[in-house]
């Protein structure tokens, strides 16, 4: 018998190995977003609370255990070596930290405070009381959360009910408005259990209430001066305004117990709805922290978009928010994950890094570590996402990061679901009123950046769940990286 030649051999071989399809793996978050761990010093827990920028490109940290910490190098760690200095200590709980004008102001239970650090020596010697202009009593629950200065010179701060069904301190389940010299405004009253409160590219301010008593799910929330946002056991401290805010509303229910916010909305011109729900359980259970991303395109394609910390999935949200007839409402979309604990503060630097800072007493997280404090680098690769979600007087209209196959953009790539929430007194709810709309591609734009989808019933006061699982990029053929949405349609446009 004779045998191959050599040549014949390396030529079979070479026919094989080429004909043999390479299975690349699909993206992954990895591939556009890493997470850095940045250790704290021996013995040190970092529960952080809110992160602020310092001159010269030093953070400071606040830590639920009552002390600031400034950082240098957290830009650039591991490549520079993690520099940590105690900033100052045994302050109560603060939540908020602000910059201004060489003071550091730092929002705690019982009041505004601003310190800095005269002699230069890294730590803080001269502390002054802003404010105290409301009450505490010592329940756990009573937490102030604390913004950055507004383009006003105003701080906000939302503070937490007592316990979770009742105020008995002053202005618990309020939002007030702080200046530098102490200028306190009641703001809006309705609210809850808040994680976090900051501003939208516009300057609005947002902050996050947790599911519980009036809020059927955890959401984000529009604070419109002098509104109403829901839970009215702190409506108690209207008397102590001054009119500052106007007449107390009425108090839910108008119409009966197990009532829907759509509905009580008619009835109660105060009531402002949520400007985004997150679904409880399927995207999160705590959200917290608010940063706009304002870096112009440093940290990805989602320039002018909010960001959301969630505290129990230790994750952080995507938010494209829109007005329509006057109101905020948006769509919610996945975005990172994998953080090693519960996320509370974010902070989002110029040069485009974020940073983190979490904790998990008192709550568990999926991160599993009592505490971190971490930052996210975008590598410069854009990943497939929907981009925006708006709406549309008959459905929706997707953007996306890159360009789609219009093969993919067919209606059996999406489905779409529909569903509401009790607004009630009681802990929670469940989903409640579903809908499964008809959905169906309308139009494909040529640049293949976008399309409008026809969604058949729309209805008003529910969150919209999109998932869209067939569509893939027109260059890579892969699917998205995230393939949720879910859309607050708190009003349908004209």
């Amino acid at each position: 018998m004779t045998q191959p030649s050599s040549l014949l051999c390396s030529t079979l071989f070479t026919l094989v190995f080429v004909c043999t399809p390479v299975l690349s793996a699909e993206p992954t978050q990895a591939d556009y977003y890493k997470i850095t761990s940045i250790p704290a010093p021996d013995g040190v827990v970092i529960e952080g609370g809110s992160i602020e920028i310092l001159p010269e490109g030093k953070i400071a940290v606040c830590t639920r255990r009552g002390q600031i910490w400034t950082l240098e190098n957290g830009g650039s760690y591991p490549d520079n070596d993690a520099k940590w200095n105690l900033f100052a200590e045994y302050l109560h709980e603060p939540l908020g930290l602000a910059w201004k004008e060489g003071w550091l102001y730092a929002v705690q239970r019982p009041e505004v405070t601003r310190m800095k650090d005269e002699d230069g020596d890294g730590r803080a010697d001269i502390f002054e009381t802003v404010s105290d202009a409301w009450g505490i009593n010592g329940n756990y629950h009573e937490y102030t959360f604390g913004s950055r200065f507004d383009k006003e010179g105003f701080i906000w701060a939302p503070l937490c009910l007592t316990g979770s069904f009742t105020a008995n301190s002053l202005y618990r389940g309020w939002v007030l408005r702080i200046n530098e010299d102490g200028r306190m405004i009641p703001t809006a009253s309705g609210v809850r259990s808040p994680g976090g409160i900051g501003f939208n590219a516009d300057g609005d301010v947002f902050y996050t209430d947790n599911q519980g008593a009036w809020n059927g799910s955890s959401s984000l929330k529009w604070v419109k001066p002098g509104s109403f946002q829901g839970n009215p056991n702190g409506n108690i401290w209207y008397d102590f305004t001054d009119g500052a805010i106007g007449k107390r509303p009425i108090d839910p229910p108008y119409t009966k117990e197990g009532s829907r916010t759509v509905i009580e909305r008619e009835n109660i011109p105060e009531l402002v709805p949520p400007a985004v729900i997150f679904p409880h359980q399927k995207v999160g259970n705590s959200p917290t922290g608010i940063e706009a991303d304002m870096t112009n395109g440093k940290f990805g394609p989602f320039a002018g978009q909010v960001f959301v910390g969630e505290q129990t999935h230790s994750k952080v949200h995507r938010i494209f928010l829109e007005k329509v007839n006057g109101l905020y409402q948006g769509a919610m979309f996945p975005f990172l994950e994998g953080f090693q604990s519960g996320n509370i503060g974010l902070r989002l630097s110029e040069d485009g890094k974020l940073f983190t800072s979490g904790s998990n007493r008192g709550w568990g997280a999926r991160g599993g570590k009592s505490f971190a404090f971490e930052r996210v680098d975008w590598t410069g690769e854009t990943p497939f996402e929907i981009h925006e979600m708006r709406a549309l007087s008959d459905g929706f209209e997707l953007t996306f990061t890159k360009p789609i196959d219009p093969a993919t953009a067919v209606d059996t790539s999406f489905k779409i679901k529909a569903y509401t929430y009790i607004y009630q007194k009681a802990y929670g709810s469940p989903e409640v009123d579903p809908v499964t709309p008809t959905v169906s591609v309308a139009s494909v734009a040529k640049d293949g950046l976008s399309l409008k989808l026809k969604v058949t019933p729309l209805t008003k006061g529910h969150v919209h769940e999109l998932h869209a699982e067939g569509l893939t990029d027109r260059e890579s053929r892969s699917p998205l990286l995230h393939r949720e949405a879910y859309y607050t349609l708190n009003e349908i446009p004209e």
